[in-house]
């Protein structure tokens, strides 16, 4: 199994996400929930596109963490 960093993002509307690895596959929802769902069907849609257009699948090159400073 493999995993892919996603970024979901509040906006005004609801909640956007996209992922560091796989530029070009985004999704939008209402709610987090939503917006998580949207995008693990995105990630799919994208990933079999790519394989179907006989393209390499991207491995995972992203990650994340925080920088915790005293406000």
């Amino acid at each position: 199994m493999t995993k892919y960093l996603i970024v979901v993002e509040k906006t005004s509307t609801g909640y956007s996400a996209f992922s560091p690895d796989l530029p070009g596959c985004i999704a939008t929802g209402a709610t987090h929930e939503e917006v998580e769902g949207t995008m693990h069907e995105a990630v799919q849609f994208h990933l079999d596109g790519l394989r179907e257009e006989g393209l390499d699948v991207p491995a995972p090159h992203s990650y994340s963490t925080y920088c915790e400073l005293p406000v």
